[in-house]
């Protein structure tokens, strides 16, 4: 998985009802744009994130 600033990660709900979870790709941190990621999450709060399988990034307009 890869990532540039201004990407969006979602992190898929893995239960029945659990909602899925967005936020902006602030920093990467990993080398060649790999995890781990700094994501400021729609709530505010901000996570250093090692995705997993049920995360998708989605770039941000223009390509990345």
């Amino acid at each position: 998985m890869h990532a540039a600033v201004g990407d969006r990660l979602v992190v898929h709900g893995t239960v029945v009802g659990e909602h899925d979870k967005q936020g902006e790709i602030i920093e990467v941190r990993g080398p060649g744009g790999e995890p781990p990621f700094m994501v400021r999450f729609e709530d505010g709060h901000q996570a250093l994130v090692y995705p997993g399988p049920d995360a998708v990034v989605i770039p941000a307009r223009g390509g990345s």
